[in-house]
């Protein structure tokens, strides 16, 4: 099976680099029209530039409802239509509950959830326009269980996580397809501080590569994933399954 998503128009947040420029690189290498945002405007520009016509930059704040407003615009006016959305934007920092600044859990929350709720809010109308839509929000590993020290960004993931599942409901009738993608540690800029790519947290012993998580983020997008909405899809090297044992484990025929 092949995705294609020719004749498809996407619209990916937090795109100038890291996993939402291999998201928008993917996309249209599958043959979408693309509309790359993100506040970093130089690198976004760069990284627009560098996948041709098919894509284009613009300087978006996903903090903001008129910025939304503005980003939908561009898709519309500049392609035709707006098929896909990927809530990819997120901010990231670690601390324990107790040491937590609230004012970094306000700017997480605002940034990582009311980000992809005025996202959703403000594509509603162009998809259902267009006869329907694929929705991706990017969650994480930490939408899916307790991780230490990412109380803040674990709420927001949470409360994405959530979120998704609230308007796969809503919007279902639209023919808008809403699913939930929650990476692990991938080798990002997020991730520069670990200082190895391997994961000993991990079943497959590794970090992964932004271009495993735009595989699912395609696949998601296009209608090989027709019948998917609601559905909630790990790609974290399996961190998310449970623990590893702390003893070694015996053999098979032990």
């Amino acid at each position: 099976m092949s995705v294609d998503l020719t004749g498809k128009v996407a619209l990916v947040t937090g795109a100038a680099r890291g996993m939402g420029a291999a998201e928008a690189r993917l996309l249209t290498e599958l043959g979408a029209h693309v509309v790359l945002t993100d506040v970093l405007e130089a690198e976004g520009e760069a990284t627009a530039a560098s996948l041709g016509p098919a894509a284009r930059f613009v300087r978006h704040d996903v903090t903001d409802e008129k910025s939304w407003d503005a980003a939908v615009a561009a898709a519309v006016d500049g392609f035709g239509r707006l098929d896909v959305l990927v809530n990819n934007a997120a901010v990231y920092s670690t601390a324990t509950v107790v040491e937590e600044d609230p004012a970094r859990l306000e700017t997480i929350l605002r940034v990582d959830l009311m980000g992809p709720f005025l996202g959703i809010r403000a594509v509603a109308g162009a998809m259902r326009a267009g006869g329907g839509g694929s929705i991706v929000n990017i969650s994480s590993q930490a939408g899916l269980q307790g991780m230490w020290g990412h109380g803040a960004y674990g709420a927001a993931k949470w409360g994405l996580r959530g979120l998704t599942r609230t308007a796969a409901l809503e919007l279902g009738a639209d023919g808008i397809r809403v699913n939930s993608v929650h990476p692990g540690a991938i080798a990002t800029a997020m991730t520069a501080h670990l200082e190895s790519k391997e994961h000993p947290g991990a079943p497959l012993g590794r970090v992964g590569e932004p271009e495993e998580v735009a595989r699912l983020v395609a696949f998601l997008a296009s209608d090989a994933s027709s019948y998917m909405s609601g559905a909630e899809l790990a790609v974290d090297g399996g961190a998310s399954a449970g623990r590893l044992p702390v003893f070694p484990q015996r053999g098979a025929d032990a």
